[in-house]
């Protein structure tokens, strides 16, 4: 005998282990139900009857489809008779609202057959579970998960507020609207908030109601997207005052007073009624920047504890993307004002040519870039079309865009080919990049130090020659279009871009005829919707002349000069018809050509004689335009000049007058040497020359061309004839 074995456990007597089972099916809080072959209820246990808020002897011998006719209870009779007829048992999840005490209930059912011991199915047993708590947890998860996911696409804050609301509305709340602070935050609360005995004036931004509002009830609000005044103690300004999130029922006496005329609160919402309202803070970075208010109709299940967590966990995130929104607004604002007025206030008419240009920023995702152009007037009536593209976005490509354009209209002052001036622009952004790479290593060089890279294009147009010289560095090439409507890419030398540093640039020279269209832009005009499919401009490849663009500026070349801001109108509306993801700038000019009586040449030898020669040609010419009035200063600029050339440099020697907008005279030698201005000593015989015309001139200037050197002097014209 094992003295170690266990006695048997004494069990209950028969009768009363029946009864322990029967009251266990009894009182268990799983709803438990016991149906026949036919699917009709047997016997259910005290939670069951419960839910379904019938009596027992009304429910025994029914079928649910025949109880309930509910969409939940028939699917439920379906899948009893399946499992009859398959003997397998089933697993059925539903979500409705609960008979037995109204509320919105997930319920979990299993459907098992009950077999004999020959296997044979002699009814089935359904037990529902509830995992409404579960449930509605996993559902605050996908809603959290799906919000953060749609809220913050953009760097926009009226698009982010519709994103807030568009996530909620429907599967979170009846009703929501976005409300911001026009100002970013009260003046007189602490950390950005407005105080607590304040009015609290809002801007609608977003406004989402998941029933559509019925044409033939209540009015629209007039507040669509206009602002509203708060008062000091109601639901939004305390918790705007607060930054607290605050959950309340409709049947408050402050919500019922509130509501009634809330202009926060649509016509057609306050006609349903508010059954519930969550009013959350917009707060992020201690700032609040606006408000989230959630409502819930009195037929709809009221916030709980877990619903305000839940709103203010997803508000969070989008006030985070307002906050970031709105500051990204601010320094774009800061950025637009920068590159707007580094640009050109306004294009002053020249007699070269007739331009007209755009600007046109970047989207708020991208932010601006370092695109620029420039118009400016050189010696001999001349005239430098400049585009240029510093890479990157932000305020360091504008300001770096601001110094390289400064640096060309210097450049351009002292008259350097388009080649050299690029090679001297070239050596300014390479020594741009040191300075920067120096202020990284010291710590200094700010969010954005980083590589300096820029692009350029730089023609020279001369009215008098009708000739074009032009240079790029790894620039789209200029699009020009004769007056016969022919439209071609100028084929430039290829140069590279902007800070590669010791690779040669070289120039293009072309004769225009007079009445042509030349179009300098960015990359950001070909590389928009319309370059994608082909037609556009799209530089180097062989259909260029046949692409819509070229057909465009083909097209708008019949039309008078008044219309060229109509021409550059069109080419944007072609290329561009949505905002573009790259700044644009679009350099549109119409070239001119200076008549031959406007300009006078003449051939001189090097012998002294030629300086009494050139003084009475030049009168004389002075009297034939009716200018007599600048004779003397005009015969007192050309001795000097031509007496200079005669000592102190070779032939040939040219002298040309140029009736433009001023009074040209220019004196060409084949030497390249410098002249220079110096301040004479008070026993010098010479040296007062230059001084002498620097004094009666307007301006003057020296230019290097390939056979010499040119000495220019302007004046402007007193007498026109």
């Amino acid at each position: 005998m094992d003295t170690n074995a266990a006695p048997d456990a004494p069990g209950p007597p028969p009768d009363d282990a029946a009864d322990l089972g029967r009251w266990a099916l009894t009182q268990f809080p799983i709803g438990i139900a016991v149906y026949d072959r036919d699917n009709r209820l047997v016997t259910a246990n005290d939670e069951m009857v419960r839910l379904s808020g019938l009596s027992r002897d009304g429910l025994t011998g029914r079928r649910l489809d025949e109880l309930l006719p509910l969409a939940p209870f028939e699917e439920f009779a379906r899948i009893g008779d399946e499992v009859l007829r398959t003997g397998r048992a089933v697993r059925a999840d539903n979500y409705f609202v609960s008979p037995g005490d109204g509320r919105e209930r997930a319920w979990a059912s299993f459907f098992t057959p009950i077999k004999d011991a020959e296997g044979r199915t002699l009814g089935l047993s359904l037990a529902a579970l509830d995992v409404t708590a579960e449930y509605r947890a996993r559902q605050r998860l996908a809603l959290v998960n799906d919000a953060g996911a749609r809220i913050g696409t953009t760097l926009d804050m009226d698009r982010t507020a519709a994103e807030l609301a568009e996530s909620t509305v429907g599967r979170f709340a009846d009703f929501v609207a976005v409300d911001l602070l026009p100002d970013g935050g009260g003046a007189g609360g602490e950390a950005g908030r407005p105080g607590h005995d304040e009015a609290v004036e809002l801007r609608r931004t977003a406004r989402r109601w998941a029933v559509p509002e019925d044409p033939s009830g209540p009015g629209p609000s007039s507040l669509a997207n206009g602002t509203y005044r708060c008062p000091p103690h109601s639901p939004p300004a305390l918790a705007l005052a607060t930054g607290k999130p605050a959950r309340h029922r409709g049947d408050e006496p402050a919500i019922r007073s509130w509501a009634a005329d809330a202009p926060a609160l649509p016509p057609a919402v306050r006609a349903r009624g508010v059954g519930s309202l969550l009013a959350v803070p917009l707060a992020a970075h201690d700032t609040v920047s606006g408000l989230a208010l959630f409502v819930r109709h009195p037929d709809t299940e009221p916030f709980d504890d877990h619903d305000l967590l839940l709103a203010e966990e997803i508000t969070a995130r989008a006030a985070v993307c307002v906050e970031n929104a709105r500051r990204y607004a601010r320094e774009r604002a800061v950025a637009l004002t920068l590159q707007r007025s580094l640009l050109p206030a306004r294009l002053s008419g020249h007699t070269a040519v007739e331009v007209t240009s755009r600007y046109l920023p970047a989207t708020a995702q991208t932010g601006l870039g370092g695109d620029w152009y420039d118009v400016i007037p050189l010696s001999g009536a001349r005239v430098a079309l400049v585009v240029g593209d510093v890479v990157g976005h932000g305020l360091q490509a504008s300001a770096t865009m601001g110094r390289l354009r400064a640096a060309v209209r210097t450049l351009a002052d002292i008259d350097l080919p388009p080649d050299e001036l690029l090679t001297h622009l070239d050596d300014l952004v390479v020594q741009l990049a040191q300075d920067r790479a120096a202020q990284a290593r010291d710590g200094d060089a700010g969010d954005e130090a980083g590589e300096t890279d820029a692009s350029c294009l730089y023609a020279v147009y001369d009215p008098v020659s009708r000739r074009l010289v032009a240079a790029s560095a790894d620039h789209p090439p200029p699009v020009l279009v004769t007056p016969d409507g022919t439209a071609r890419f100028l084929e430039l030398p290829p140069g590279p871009a902007l800070g590669v540093g010791g690779l040669p640039f070289e120039s293009l020279e072309v004769e225009v005829p007079e009445g042509s269209l030349l179009a300098l832009y960015t990359d950001g005009l070909v590389e928009g919707r319309g370059a994608g499919s082909g037609s556009g401009l799209v530089p180097g490849s062989g259909s260029a002349t046949d692409g819509e663009g070229s057909r465009l500026l083909r097209r708008t070349l019949a039309r008078p000069p008044a219309e060229l801001e109509r021409v550059c109108d069109d080419v944007l509306a072609a290329l561009l018809p949505e905002r573009p993801a790259d700044d644009v700038a679009l350099l549109l000019a119409r070239t001119r050509a200076l008549d031959a009586d406007r300009v006078s040449t003449w051939e001189l030898t090097d012998h002294p004689a030629s300086v009494a020669d050139a003084r009475k040609r030049v009168a004389d010419q002075l009297a034939a335009w009716g200018l007599e009035e600048l004779a003397f200063t005009t015969e007192l600029v050309v001795s000097e000049l031509v007496t200079n050339a005669i000592r102190h440099a070779a032939p040939p020697i040219r002298l040309r007058l140029i009736r433009d907008g001023a009074l040209i005279c220019e004196v060409s030698d084949g030497s390249s040497t410098s002249p220079r201005m110096r301040r004479a000593r008070a026993f010098d015989e010479g040296g007062r020359g230059l001084l002498l015309v620097a004094q009666l001139c307007r301006r003057w200037g020296t230019r290097f061309t390939s056979g010499g050197k040119t000495i220019w002097a302007e004046q402007p014209l007193t007498t026109v004839a």
